[in-house]
């Protein structure tokens, strides 16, 4: 496949059928993961939507294309306007349909507007700007496969950043994409009135004793990090227990290769 240069989006080939598409323009640092099968491609998220991921998308794939969301915050369904079919976890299908809850629209409009590096398209107004909303095609529960031909995703359940919070497995790489649940250079956050620090640390350590995984590749930050972050996830596990800190109000707490926020 040719290079894809675009004034806003920034294309990373991780293999021949899987590719980074960056938002490194924005605070953020938010990546979304397309995931090409035999039959169908699967899009994890669809990034801010200060622009429309899809012009990436349609160069890249002529397959159809399905949304798979890791949670339905402001940063991740940007542009699940713009594809048929769009998948959640059945815990956050309230708040793809009704919003996002206990997150004010002012504060959304100055997050996504704020410490901007590259020109936005005329279309986007933070004034107006307002998160997607809209029914899913379908929804999506702990231990669920999703068949691409010839690469199977593994649906993982990891509340606590949100409580339909989900990690994915592409069984057919090792590859684990963690969404806002594990990624490094800042903190997890876990201090919001609907996180939930406890299920978020439960979660971790799910993800911590998964097997044959060969790469973590979280929604910011640096693309792709080695699975012995995991080592790291585990030990970091057991110390915040030891501490007693698993509570909101504790602050940072900072390991080898992640931090977390309660």
């Amino acid at each position: 496949m040719k290079k894809i240069i675009d004034s806003w989006f920034t294309v990373t080939p991780i293999d021949e059928k899987t590719f980074a598409i960056s938002e490194f323009g924005h605070w953020e640092k938010v990546h979304s993961f397309l995931l090409i099968g035999e039959e169908e491609a699967a899009l994890i998220d669809t990034g801010l939507g200060i622009d429309n991921i899809k012009r990436i998308t349609d160069q890249v794939t002529k397959l159809p294309i399905r949304v798979v969301t890791t949670h339905v915050h402001w940063d991740h369904i940007g542009s699940h306007g713009e594809f048929d079919s769009v998948y959640v976890h059945k815990e956050e299908e309230d708040w793809l349909v009704n919003g996002i809850k206990k997150l004010p629209i002012e504060q959304i409009r100055h997050d996504v507007s704020r410490d901007i590096t590259k020109p936005t398209p005329a279309s986007f107004q933070p004034e107006t700007y307002t998160p997607f909303q809209g029914q899913p095609t379908g929804l999506l529960e702990d231990g669920d496969v999703i068949e691409l031909g010839s690469r199977k995703l593994v649906i993982c359940h990891t509340p606590g950043h949100s409580p339909g919070h989900i990690s994915i497995l592409d069984t057919s790489r090792g590859y684990l994409f963690t969404g806002d649940l594990l990624y490094d250079e800042t903190p997890v956050y876990a201090f919001f009135p609907t996180t939930d620090p406890v299920q978020l640390v439960l979660s971790l350590e799910k993800i911590a004793n998964l097997k044959n995984v060969t790469k973590i590749f979280g929604s910011h930050n640096t693309i792709g990090l080695e699975p012995s972050l995991l080592d790291e996830v585990k030990k970091a596990v057991q110390e915040l227990k030891r501490q007693d800190v698993i509570k909101f109000g504790t602050g940072i707490h900072t390991f080898n290769g992640f931090s977390v926020q309660f």
